[in-house]
């Protein structure tokens, strides 16, 4: 057993190989009763809280793809609500001091996922130096939904309130609190490069790693509100935070696992027949609050360096198990489209449309579409040092089709590929998983991740 204090209390974490663990340790107090909808607030207890097993995590509906099991990354088993606004901490010596401290953001669409599950093992980090700190926060309509009376963008506050939380207590766990990184990958990407944008998170971190994310998908208030007038409408009660507090967490879940089932999902096309979440994400950050009081890229800040990078065949994940690469025809590829973007013949046509198979023309558009141009374009753009990625190697899973499809490389960062074995295969490269895990701590250390900047590295 392993006793530190910190300044919500003392925990009790274990010793695994060497290494101290601390699990569900909260940074916030439970979002519920008068604090649903509301901003975090401070958790504190008396005496010596036991930090040795998993906690629960966010309300969420597991999700599953034929042929695949996701479970090592989306962790949908574990159980769901109540005191869930907690990170779980590896650290190699509290007392050593000064060591980087990782802060990782999970995945999920900004309704799937945790940061105790089990490919987000911070072991490896732990080995290699560095302090590794996964988080929770608030998803779909608990985290992002407007409502009337309540707050908005709660899940990016709840993250806010993680990296203070972090900050303020990274010497007890013998981390260096002005050198924090934080990272995450797909909306755990997304929301990181709203972090880059929002005034509100200034300063709390000094480097940023953004895996297969970026910061357009956001949405207006007036986009948002169509979101939460549906969404009210279908449950029966005013688009209120005090309304929706009188529904049980089942009765909201219920309706949130509705709009997110494909050709279920409300049309958010904005004015201009522009849907930001590409048909696939209705819940994002909103804009014109203290938290995003404008768009993230324009108030990127130039003191924060950066990694930004994707998967070379992203949309792979969604494509091959459901059997929509082999199946789909031109003219369903354009009306898919058509849903998010009002020029998507021309947008296809770029991509072949009609001279080249659609299931592979149509995966690579929405691969750019969906993760890559935006990925590229924030490393472009952004006012700091930059440096950029691909993801290229490719899974053998479903005859080697799965690709270097989106969430690969997260095993490989992590270095947990025994725990991935449905995603990776029997065999994977372990000296790959080893690369990248020591460039993610390379950066953390030193802002260097071991290529120049402008140039695209290849893993894979």
């Amino acid at each position: 057993m392993t006793v530190i204090s910190t300044g919500s209390g003392r925990i009790r974490g274990e010793v695994v190989d060497g290494i101290h663990r601390f699990r569900s340790v909260p940074y916030a107090a439970a979002p519920e009763g008068e604090l649903r909808f509301a901003k975090p607030q401070p958790s504190t207890w008396d005496g010596e809280r036991d930090a040795t097993r998993p906690g629960p995590i966010a309300p969420q509906t597991v999700r599953k793809l034929p042929g695949l099991d996701l479970g090592s990354i989306l962790g949908g088993d574990h159980r769901q609500g109540g005191d869930f606004l907690t990170v779980d901490v590896h650290t190699p010596d509290p007392s050593a001091g000064g060591l980087p401290v990782m802060v990782f953001i999970h995945g999920g669409a900004f309704v799937y996922g945790t940061g105790s599950a089990a490919v987000y093992d911070g072991m490896a980090f732990a080995r290699r130096g560095v302090v590794l700190v996964t988080i929770n926060y608030r998803l779909g309509i608990d985290g992002f939904l407007p409502l009337d009376g309540g707050d908005t963008n709660l899940g990016l506050r709840d993250q806010i309130a993680a990296l203070h939380w972090v900050r303020d207590n990274a010497a007890a766990f013998g981390g260096d609190p002005d050198n924090l990184t934080v990272f995450g990958e797909s909306a755990g990407g997304m929301s990181i490069s709203c972090l880059l944008g929002s005034p509100l998170a200034r300063g709390l971190f000094r480097r940023a790693i953004v895996e297969s994310g970026h910061p357009d998908m956001v949405r207006t208030p007036d986009n948002a509100r169509v979101l939460v007038d549906g969404l009210a409408a279908k449950l029966g009660v005013p688009a209120t935070a005090a309304a929706f507090r009188t529904l049980s967490t089942a009765q909201l879940q219920a309706v949130q696992t509705e709009i997110i089932t494909p050709g279920q999902t409300l049309d958010m096309r904005d004015a201009n027949g522009v849907d930001t979440g590409v048909g696939l994400a209705p819940f994002q950050p909103v804009l014109g609050d203290d938290v995003l009081p404008t768009h993230p890229r324009e108030n990127m800040d130039a003191d924060v360096d950066l990694i930004a990078g994707s998967n070379a065949e992203e949309m792979r994940l969604y494509f091959v198990p459901s059997g929509l690469l082999d199946v789909i025809t031109d003219e369903q590829a354009v009306a898919l489209l058509a849903n998010s973007r009002p020029d998507a013949a021309e947008i296809l046509k770029r991509y072949g449309l009609g001279e080249r198979p659609t299931g592979e023309m149509f995966l690579e558009a929405m691969t750019d579409l969906v993760f890559a141009d935006g990925a590229r374009r924030l490393a472009e753009e952004h006012p700091g040092r930059a440096y950029r990625y691909r993801f290229d190697w490719r899974s053998p899973l479903f005859d080697g089709r799965l690709g270097a499809c989106h969430g690969l490389e997260l095993p490989f960062v992590f270095d947990t590929l025994a725990s991935a074995e449905g995603l990776v295969g029997s065999e994977p490269p372990r000296e790959l998983a080893s690369e990248m895990n020591a460039a993610w701590v390379r950066f953390a250390e030193t802002g260097d991740p071991g290529w120049a900047a402008g140039v695209v590295r290849s893993f894979g």
